[in-house]
């Protein structure tokens, strides 16, 4: 049985061996990689460092770090971001626990309505507020809608679902006799979703909030539509230098700490994502 295990073992080792130019079909996709994405990256990094009169050095980032503009932008950028993950977790969360665990006629028609939003493009939420919060529309709180907390609300419609999807997927793969066995000991409901559900969902909850939060981070057509009083934020700043005031030094710098903010929330969203299939893997 040894020697049938180390044979079968040796097998797939052998077969990589006698296939050593597979690592040739990878090369088509880096290129296209490095293309699309690797080469105008490199050029907006090239254009940061360069300023109007074609001096190359760190002027135009000082000059934009330090700038009051940029701070206000950034602030305002990080708060609508935690503001909108903190949102989508409280309501993502509540309504995946609404569906799988109780029991009512339509459950998995109102998880589908919530999926439809995924497929929406951002500016639609923003209109259909338009239409209903608008200063013509049906309630007419046209303040409101125009202000840091009409932004909010918009973003917290549109993102919820992808913090709603994992909760219910890991909702799903909590162990009924859990619950039974807490409950048979006399744990109250809410103990029990403290202590055994939410524990669970936890990994799954944190990379949905880390997604949120991306995506909340760079969003731009919401903003951009409802054109929120006093509210700019990095992206509709990098729209402004770039578009309005052809300022291309200052755009590229501002889009490259932009770059920098995303690829740190996608690598902890990434490690998040990944330590939840391992602990499953292992709970499995």
């Amino acid at each position: 049985m040894t020697g049938l295990a180390l044979a079968a073992t040796a097998a797939p080792a052998r077969r990589r061996e006698k296939q050593p130019g597979r690592g040739w079909f990878l090369l088509p996709p880096v290129l296209v990689l490095l293309g699309f994405f690797g080469y105008p990256l490199v050029l907006v990094v090239l254009q940061s460092l360069e300023s109007k009169t074609g001096e190359v050095g760190l002027s135009v980032w000082l000059e934009v770090l330090g700038s009051a503009e940029f701070r206000d932008a950034a602030w305002k950028t990080v708060a609508l971001a935690l503001g909108a993950t903190a949102g989508c977790v409280v309501l993502g969360t509540f309504l995946a626990l609404v569906i799988a665990f109780v029991p009512f006629p339509g459950a998995r028609t109102l998880s589908r309505l919530v999926d439809t939003v995924l497929a929406f493009p951002s500016f639609l939420i923003a209109l259909a507020f338009t239409f209903i919060y608008g200063s013509a529309g049906i309630l007419g709180a046209g303040g409101f809608l125009y202000s840091p907390f009409g932004i909010l609300l918009a973003e917290i419609t549109f993102y919820t679902p992808f913090v709603m999807r994992p909760a219910l997927a890991a909702f799903g793969q909590v162990s009924s006799a859990q619950m039974e066995v807490a409950a048979s000991l006399g744990a109250k409901p809410g103990r029990v979703l403290r202590q055994v559900i939410l524990p669970e969902a936890l990994p799954s909850l944190a990379s949905g909030a880390c997604l949120t939060m991306l995506l909340a981070m760079n969003e731009f057509g919401i903003v951009l539509f409802l054109g929120a009083k006093d509210v700019t934020t990095l992206p509709m700043l990098v729209y402004g230098k770039g578009i309005v005031t052809f300022d291309f030094p200052q755009a590229c710098v501002i889009a490259v700490v932009n770059v920098v903010f995303s690829l740190v929330l996608y690598g902890t969203y990434r490690r998040l994502t990944n330590g939840g299939r391992r602990a499953a893997v292992d709970q499995a």
